[in-house]
């Protein structure tokens, strides 16, 4: 089992995002970047596989401060020595899949192949309608959303996903898709230079092909994450693509069913798998020296930002069987391994339960630095990586 850091980083506690407006707070940010760094150095040398971040814009409110995952993808590689770094991830139909491709291949160079790529569809509005008017007017779509905007914002995810496949793997491309024309027809580059030493130009003097470079260090490419896949279809289209999904928290019986809808998939498309091969799981972390203090830590950080930011959003939406229709408790929470909350007996007990019910390759583990005080952050990754791990690896 691969354990993997997951962060979207938020600046200051509680009760300094209560007071409004923390997101334009510099001294937060600072704040924000240092701690992350010490955490980034100590999941290092305590052998975490990867550290992952997220994408989002315009958070004034002070939570999930992650506008660029490849720059703080950079950020971290330049102050570690081997852990990897990735995104959960870059959200697609609100980029030119051109600059990602070019942007991650670059970074893929300078961390020397410690990079791992992850790519979204994007669900919040505020900020996915903003940053999509200029490439495709697709909107951002909420978990569980089967409609028009639905269709048209998976048909520029997977067209984005295709360009950037050809555009690492392919010395010269060329594409024709709903949204994307590569390159656009008519376009003229007379260049003595280019037909001499170059490629992709006519004998007419205009653009046929275009080569993007740099091609990635890794090859053919770095590996690629899907995040947070609860639907069948996302998750049959994973398989098909060799794509590692990563499943938020849901109740034990659509967790296995993706769980096997990924295989059989796969196994359809040539691909013979292991037990939990190609998946992972995303949980709270909070390890503390005892129960009691790791759930306060949780209520205080991980429940607030639960409740207030990602609730509204429909994630809770899988946590509970259907038919149900209050929410889980937290000890409901706890039994089920939904969390990983405790010191680390109760800790490793919660992980067996888990590893028991569904084979888990990769555990994304959810970091709130801001949320939880810095130096609890510490102890909890030291504790998880000192006290729990030994006892499944």
């Amino acid at each position: 089992m691969k354990v993997s850091l997951f962060y979207l980083p938020s600046i200051g506690p509680r009760e300094e995002i209560e007071k409004g407006l923390a997101g334009l707070r510099n001294d937060l940010y600072q704040q924000m970047l240092e701690e992350l760094k010490e955490q980034a150095q100590l999941a290092d040398q305590l052998g975490y596989d990867s550290i992952s971040f997220t994408e989002h814009h315009f958070h004034i409110e002070g939570f999930e401060i992650s506008q660029n995952p490849i720059l703080l993808d950079l950020f971290v590689a330049l102050h570690t020595q081997r852990i990897r770094v990735g995104q959960l991830g870059i959200v697609l139909p609100a980029h030119n899949p051109l600059q990602v491709a070019e942007d991650l291949a670059m970074v893929d160079h300078m961390t020397k192949g410690r990079l791992d790529v992850g790519f979204a569809r994007g669900y919040q509005r505020r900020w996915v309608d903003t940053m999509a008017q200029h490439y495709h007017q697709v909107h951002g779509v909420l978990p569980g959303q089967h409609d028009q905007a639905d269709q048209a914002n998976r048909e520029a995810f997977e067209e984005c996903y295709q360009i950037i496949k050809m555009a690492w793997t392919q010395d010269l491309m060329e594409f024709r898709g709903k949204f994307w024309r590569i390159p656009p027809e008519g376009t003229p580059w007379p260049l003595e230079a280019t037909r001499r030493w170059g490629a992709g130009v006519d004998e007419e003097g205009f653009v046929r092909r275009i080569g993007v470079v740099p091609k990635p260090y890794q090859k053919p490419h770095p590996p690629i994450f899907q995040p947070f896949a609860s639907s069948e279809t996302t998750i049959r289209w994973c398989a098909r693509e060799g794509i590692t999904a990563i499943l938020p928290p849901m109740h034990l019986q659509l967790q296995n069913h993706l769980y096997q809808v990924y295989r059989e998939e796969a196994y359809h498309h040539g691909r013979r798998l292991a037990e939990g091969e190609g998946l992972g799981v995303l949980r709270d972390l909070v390890v503390a020296d005892t129960d009691e203090e790791a759930l306060q830590l949780w209520l205080q950080g991980p429940a607030f930002v639960a409740l207030m930011w990602f609730a509204p959003f429909g994630f809770d939406r899988v946590l509970a069987e259907p038919g149900r229709t209050s929410p889980l408790t937290p000890q409901e929470m706890l039994d089920r391994s939904l969390i990983l909350v405790g010191s680390p007996d109760t800790v490793s007990r919660q992980l067996e339960h888990l590893l028991q019910s569904t084979p888990i390759t990769w555990l994304f583990a959810w970091i709130y630095n801001g949320l939880i005080p810095h130096h609890k952050v510490m102890r909890s990754l030291e504790l998880f990586a000192t006290k729990v791990l030994p006892r499944f690896r």
